[in-house]
């Protein structure tokens, strides 16, 4: 055996193929001590404040004024729909809860696709990589940003569980019309309790984030309800809605409105 592990070691082809492996590893930990003086720090997640309008309400409880440009009602993740949950993971990350906060497989292809076509394509984000994105990072589209974006999800997932991380996301998503937050959409497009919605109101609020202010149900309802059909098709290819839930989902017409205060 000492005499197979001697000429193993002894092998060209065994030390390149051992270089081979742990030169990525060697890469990346080299790539991190470089940037990690850069990285934010996650207590800054804790810290970090989300702006809330103020608003005024008649005696009986009804809104009459608000003053502030951002629409926002923060909620927690046992508060939040099973089915608007799912739709989101449909829509952005359905490999949420088993990753670790970053999708290898996705970013492998996002670079194979840049490298071939010399254009960015999917993207590879995850759901972790945008809340680190939208507290803690700056939106620059430079490559030292995206290293950054990557190992700062990777220690938001070390640190979080991923109930936390999905809060966190919901809470500070921008869904257009002055909207930031998931329980803030309800409110501006349905005026509604995110309880109350339909799926095909789940699936439109999940739509959202792709281009908010462009593809929404007010800005453009043809595209929207594309955006929405999509989402709907990948819940039924996950197995989250079945094929009853999804024709009538799908075949829902737009009823959102704006029920917000207009800015003056």
């Amino acid at each position: 055996m000492k005499k197979f592990f001697r000429a193993l070691f002894k092998s060209k082809i065994f030390l390149i193929s051992l270089i081979a492996i742990l030169l990525p590893f060697q890469m990346a930990l080299g790539v991190y001590i470089y940037l990690y003086p850069e990285l934010p720090k996650i207590s800054d997640l804790d810290k970090a404040e989300l702006q809330i309008p103020l608003k005024i309400y008649t005696s009986d409880g009804k809104l009459i004024s608000e003053f502030g440009e951002i629409h926002r009602t923060k909620i927690i993740f046992e508060d939040i729909p099973e089915g608007l949950v799912n739709a989101y993971l449909a829509a952005e990350d359905d490999e949420f809860f088993s990753h670790t906060g970053i999708d290898f497989t996705a970013l492998a292809r996002a670079l194979s696709e840049l490298i071939i076509t010399g254009e960015k394509g999917s993207g590879g984000g995850t759901l972790t990589m945008q809340v680190a994105r939208n507290y803690v990072l700056t939106k620059e589209r430079t490559f030292e940003r995206k290293l950054k974006e990557i190992f700062t999800a990777l220690k938001i997932d070390f640190s979080f569980s991923k109930e936390e991380i999905f809060e966190l996301y919901v809470n500070q998503i921008f869904l257009g019309n002055r909207a930031y937050g998931i329980k803030a959409a309800a409110e501006i497009y349905y005026d509604r309790k995110l309880e109350d919605l339909t799926l095909s109101q789940f699936a439109m609020i999940a739509a959202l984030p792709k281009s908010p202010s462009k593809i929404n149900p007010l800005a453009n309802p043809r595209k929207a309800i594309i955006r929405r059909n999509y989402v709907l098709r990948r819940m039924l290819a996950l197995d989250f809605i079945d094929q009853q839930q999804y024709e009538i989902a799908s075949s829902a017409p737009i009823t959102a409105s704006f029920n917000g205060i207009t800015p003056e």
